[in-house]
């Protein structure tokens, strides 16, 4: 299936869809990007130029590729316009229930032999096939932020994914440049399975006082050889998506283990959210827009 694949459709023009795109459309693809927002579309359009061009003149990416690659890239809201995808990756809010809806509207839209992908970071891939006609082209397809840069993608079975599915998106997340690592089906995967609840660690232990949180960077940071400290980190992420994760691991799992810390919960309903809203853990000037440099994914 993979080696027919010219089309892919990516829903969500957010940093992850839009670096999904971006590959996509700069490994010889066609690509539609969704998104409801136009203005939306129109950042991702200029993020996704900006960083082609980026990698040309880094000399990673030869200016032919540079030229034809946004040209193949096509922006639209209307999902109906996926009708001839060969995969349609997700990469909307951390919902289970949105992402549900969303794929009970792909599987009517798109044609039988496409292969339905959610960038999901946690949420049961089993689950949201069940929302469709074709679980067995159902899959998890975690890229990791930012997806242009980052070398790992997670790919996750669902109950019913069948062998074609597994091996045609293994063999595009290869195509992209990526290396592959294989997750069954359980709350969080690999990474996030791991990763949160160290995040969530670092805000127990700033909460109960043990360290300040540059100290608490600092010591994971030099200590383990990390390239930023828990904190700053979740501050990238977004303190919303490590909560939201966090709840996922909580529920899925049934350990109180994975509970959310209360300083994690505080912060995000006072909507410090992190480095996108220029308040998390950490504060996070704003750049005047006359002086604010490209977009980079």
């Amino acid at each position: 299936m993979e080696g027919k694949m010219k089309v892919m459709g990516v829903v969500g023009s957010g940093q992850m869809g839009s670096g999904i795109a971006q590959l996509g459309v700069m490994h010889g693809l066609d690509v539609w990007l969704v998104d409801m927002d136009p203005d939306a579309l129109v950042r991702a359009t200029k993020s996704i130029s900006s960083s082609i061009q980026k990698f040309v003149s880094k000399g990673q990416l030869s200016q032919a590729v540079g030229t034809d690659a946004p040209r193949r890239l096509r922006c639209t809201s209307n999902l109906k316009d996926l009708h001839s995808a060969d995969i349609i990756v997700e990469a909307i809010v951390e919902s289970e229930d949105v992402k549900k809806k969303l794929f009970s509207e792909l599987d009517k839209i798109t044609k039988a032999s496409a292969i339905l992908a959610s960038n999901t970071s946690s949420i049961s891939i089993t689950r949201l096939a069940s929302a469709t006609s074709r679980p067995c082209q159902v899959i998890g397809m975690h890229f990791m932020n930012p997806p242009p840069l980052m070398k790992l993608v997670e790919v996750i079975r669902g109950a019913d994914t069948s062998d074609e599915t597994f091996r045609a998106t293994k063999a595009l997340a290869e195509r992209f440049g990526k290396t592959v690592v294989c997750s069954q089906d359980y709350a969080g995967f690999i990474v996030n399975r791991i990763l949160m609840p160290m995040i969530n660690e670092a805000f127990f232990t700033l909460y109960t006082g043990v360290a300040t949180k540059e100290d608490i960077d600092a010591g994971m940071k030099l200590g383990t050889n990390q390239p930023m400290g828990p904190l700053q980190l979740a501050d990238f992420i977004g303190l919303d998506v490590c909560l939201s994760i966090m709840k996922v691991l909580h529920t899925g799992l049934g350990d109180s283990k994975y509970a959310p810390c209360p300083l994690l919960v505080q912060y995000v309903d006072a909507g410090r959210l992190g480095k996108k809203r220029g308040i998390g853990v950490y504060d996070y000037p704003r750049v005047p827009e006359s002086v604010k440099p490209n977009a980079r994914l």
